[in-house]
């Protein structure tokens, strides 16, 4: 995943403890059996670098894992532990280790017939230890929250329809450790790097800097962060917003949750307005803001000329195929433009109504790109159409009315409460996966994918 903050500041305090382990003035002690995989290999140096509620700079340092510390003074530097003791994740453990160390002995000589069941048994052990292990991961958050592993898990699950638990050592890399403490204890961050150091292989080399992996912290980073972040630089950023959130605050209270003002939370150097554009709040994707004044004028005015290019990604809750009465799409056509006039629903807001006379036109290109078999709340399978968006103007609600009006397609989006149906635990299966401007700085044109999660 992309270094959610600045790495250059960072990056020479991770050489300096990288130099104090190699002449001895620190040294690496062992706390708990590495596990198989491990041994042998390197490990991870990271370091936060933060600020306290004074200015004052504050650096905080770890290690990958759960089985390693750094001994030694290093003045100035804050030791980060893991999150986690390695005592309590041994008790987390304990209850089924001997159990499965003996199935994993018995499915070495064990008949075909009974490795099936030999393995089914271990699985569901192993998936009560990891359960267990999570509970015990908590992590303070940039929004003042602590939010556990299996929280976070659920949420992820919601938002990609994905019940798959993460894999063992969640939670222990440098980053989560690093910015749970930071977050913990009212610092905020500036710049954050992690070095690898031990014997170089094909997939890392010694001394080189690396970003927070996608496997592990890809699931927990994004939610103590409060933000995706798929780029960043000092003037821009790009996030993946999670459906459910809000794009820019709204009226009262309850309203003011949303992608700008966790931006501004993060980095306190933002422009009061950020936003050069919005996604409705159910709708997840990419979406681009400006740390700087410039930079938000620049985007806001390709936004309006229609020199950002934007591809979304949805589910219609139906089968596409040619139907008497709709304008769209003929027999045999697979793609194609809707042009349709909507206009504001005024007793029924937020609505949008079709309106051929008063109303904004709105113009969609569109692809359809094939059928996928969704498993609804009750649990029951129905074929759904998967259709690529390439809208072309920016009105309100325009490809959720493209859908769901008799004069497009005719089908809402799955999970469109407003449209069609939403039921509890669902989503709108709606995602902008394709953002391409031109960088109001270095004037070249970037280009971001981030696929739909369904």
């Amino acid at each position: 995943m992309f270094p959610p903050f600045p790495t250059e500041q960072a990056h020479c305090y991770c050489g300096q403890i990288i130099s104090k382990l190699r002449d001895g003035s620190l040294h690496l002690t062992q706390v708990s059996a590495p596990s198989g995989e491990r041994d042998g290999h390197g490990i991870m140096i990271g370091v936060l670098v933060c600020t306290d509620s004074a200015g004052e700079e504050v650096v905080l340092y770890t290690v990958s894992g759960s089985s390693l510390i750094i001994e030694g003074c290093i003045h100035g530097y804050i030791w980060v532990p893991p999150v986690v003791s390695t005592e309590s994740l041994m008790l987390a453990l304990a209850p089924n280790d001997k159990r499965i160390h003996e199935l994993t002995a018995e499915l070495k000589t064990a008949s075909e017939r009974d490795k099936r069941r030999i393995s089914g048994e271990r699985a569901v052990l192993t998936t009560e230890s990891l359960k267990a292990v999570h509970s015990l991961y908590h992590f303070h958050c940039g929004d003042g929250s602590v939010r556990t592993l299996s929280g976070i898990c659920t949420e992820r699950a919601f938002q990609n329809r994905c019940q798959k638990l993460p894999p063992t050592g969640t939670g222990d890399c440098c980053a989560p450790k690093l910015l749970d403490y930071a977050f913990a204890h009212t610092l905020l961050p500036v710049s954050m790097d992690e070095v690898y150091y031990g014997r170089s292989s094909v997939n890392k080399v010694n001394g080189m800097s690396y970003e927070p992996c996608d496997e592990r912290c890809g699931i927990i980073l994004p939610a103590i962060l409060g933000l995706t972040i798929i780029y960043r630089d000092r003037n821009i950023l790009v996030v993946n917003k999670q459906s459910g959130l809000l794009s820019v605050p709204g009226r009262g209270p309850e309203k003011q949750d949303c992608i700008v003002n966790r931006m501004r939370r993060l980095f306190p150097g933002t422009i009061e307005q950020p936003s050069v554009h919005r996604l409705d709040m159910e709708t997840s994707g990419l979406m681009v803001l400006a740390f700087t004044a410039e930079s938000q004028r620049n985007l806001s005015m390709q936004f309006e000329r229609g020199d950002v290019r934007k591809q979304y990604v949805a589910l219609l809750d139906g089968v596409l195929e040619h139907s008497e009465g709709l304008s769209v799409p003929p027999h045999g056509i697979t793609e194609g433009v809707i042009q349709l006039k909507f206009s504001p629903d005024w007793p029924n807001r937020p609505r949008r109504i079709y309106d051929d006379v008063n109303g904004k036109l709105g113009i969609t290109g569109w692809k359809k790109l094939g059928y996928n078999w969704y498993r609804g709340a009750d649990g029951a399978n129905r074929k759904v159409t998967r259709i690529l968006y390439m809208p072309h103007t920016g009105r309100t609600h325009q490809l959720r009315l493209a859908s769901s009006d008799i004069h497009g397609f005719g089908l809402p989006i799955v999970g469109d409460a407003l449209y069609g149906k939403c039921e509890s635990g669902e989503r709108l299966m709606l995602h902008a996966q394709s953002l391409s401007f031109i960088h109001p700085v270095t004037g070249l044109r970037m280009e971001f994918m981030c696929p739909a999660p369904f």
